[in-house]
């Protein structure tokens, strides 16, 4: 039997970070299907800056990934009552509440476990393992051309 593993997020500018979270939770079982938020659903940070399709394509061009699948819309669940998965694995510093995802489901009469997935270390002083920093990096270095 087929163990499914389900992972997701936004993957704005994939970083070291992203390629831990979505190695760990592929080891997880036999087939890993990322879904990818989608833009306006992206509401607890800054929206992502390249196109919903785009990050949907290069998550799924990762070897550790079976098949990546874009949100859907209006209910989070509608992808994970498709894909049927065994376990859903959060990432180390995802906002989501563990439990209330379990209750969610339990609700739904969906039957998977809900894991969260380690943190990974910067390797070295000037690894940057968030899309933020990454953004903000590149704000900065811009601006600095701009000053020369």
């Amino acid at each position: 039997m087929t163990r499914r593993v389900v992972a997701q997020g936004t993957f704005d500018l994939i970083h070291p970070g992203h390629v831990h979270y979505l190695s760990e939770a592929a080891a997880m079982g036999d087939e890993l299907h990322v879904i990818v938020a989608r833009r306006e659903n992206v509401t607890h940070k800054e929206p992502p800056i390249l196109p919903d399709r785009q990050r949907r394509d290069v998550v799924d061009a990762l070897d550790v990934v079976s098949e990546a699948h874009l949100g859907h819309r209006e209910d989070i669940f509608v992808p994970i009552e498709r894909i049927d998965p065994d376990v859903i694995v959060l990432g180390h510093d995802q906002h989501h509440d563990a439990d209330a995802i379990r209750d969610a489901l339990a609700a739904r009469g969906i039957d998977c476990a809900v894991d969260r997935a380690s943190a990974r270390e910067p390797r070295y002083e000037e690894e940057l393992l968030s899309t933020g920093r990454i953004i903000d990096r590149i704000v900065a270095s811009r601006a600095d051309e701009g000053d020369a």
